[in-house]
């Protein structure tokens, strides 16, 4: 074939996959950055790996979040996301009522440091269903208490995203959905985690029925090969891919998507960013477990 017909027959390839390529943002989680970096250092190499925003945990001082919002703006990346860090410690459906409290005081922290960072989610773990704490009571009590945090979520512009995770907590995508919709609010959406579901659920599944109740998404990995579950590199476990990137384009799905995987170093992130835009291209093939 002549060199000039190949070139040209390899620029429409790309100009096709570039243009089935889901308009979604590539977000990488903080804490998989290189722990040693200072803050500065840490987003300038998410943003050489390919990254276009970070998620942060909740910052532990007032002097701290205003170093995390100089360094993304030093580097030029953005944050978009808050994961509250009072999620698990402080759960808003204990019967304890100053645990309760408590956890609606690190949300209401997670708010105004995702205003501060120009971030526009709060990634919330709504409850946790333990020996202590029954199904009902999770319900009931995380509806109330979030409901709290309604009025500061509206004024701030920060959007509430409720993750599925492994809380025995919202287990089905149609217990999910009545649940967002429960607070018949724009300010409570769902934040999908599409390795997490594969324990009980398919996520191109959750996908269709969430819809677009999904304001974000966590994308990692998952195997349960002999018996033992364990996380794996994106592609190399049991998440059909090409099936998830489907949903989303049925969807029409236009948020962040955020790896939330082990940390590494300038290459392994740069592999890693690889594989999520073979994701949002609907090109990643499933390498099998």
């Amino acid at each position: 074939m002549p060199v000039k017909r190949r070139t040209f027959l390899a620029a429409v390839a790309a100009a096709q996959a570039a243009s089935s390529r889901l308009p979604v943002a590539k977000g990488v989680y903080f804490r998989m950055l290189p722990r040693r970096q200072d803050p500065i250092a840490a987003f300038h190499l998410a943003k050489e790996a390919g990254f276009d925003a970070v998620e942060c945990p909740t910052a532990a001082s007032e002097a701290e979040a205003h170093q995390m919002l100089r360094a993304a703006k030093a580097a030029g990346i953005r944050i978009h996301s808050v994961l509250n860090q009072t999620n698990w410690q402080y759960p808003l459906s204990s019967g304890d009522a100053r645990v309760a409290e408590q956890g609606i005081r690190g949300l209401e922290l997670s708010l105004q440091q995702a205003q501060l960072w120009g971030a526009d989610t709060v990634l919330v773990v709504p409850a946790v269903v333990d020996a202590s704490t029954g199904y009902r009571e999770a319900l009931e009590r995380s509806q109330r208490n979030l409901r709290r945090l309604l009025p500061l979520a509206e004024k701030l512009q920060v959007t509430l995203a409720i993750e599925n995770v492994w809380n025995k907590f919202l287990l089905s995508p149609l217990e999910f959905a009545s649940y967002v919709d429960s607070f018949r609010s724009p300010w409570v959406r769902a934040y999908f985690d599409v390795g997490n579901v594969l324990l009980f659920g398919f996520p191109q599944d959750w996908i269709r029925v969430l819809g677009r109740r999904i304001v974000k998404l966590h994308l990692k990995d998952f195997s349960f090969r002999n018996n033992v579950a364990e996380w794996k590199a994106l592609g190399e476990g049991e998440v059909d891919w090409t099936a998830v990137y489907r949903a989303l384009v049925e969807i029409g799905f236009r948020g962040v998507a955020t790896c939330e995987l082990p940390g590494g170093e300038l290459d392994y992130l740069r592999e890693v960013s690889r594989r999520m835009d073979q994701i949002l291209q609907g090109s990643l093939a499933k390498r099998g477990v």
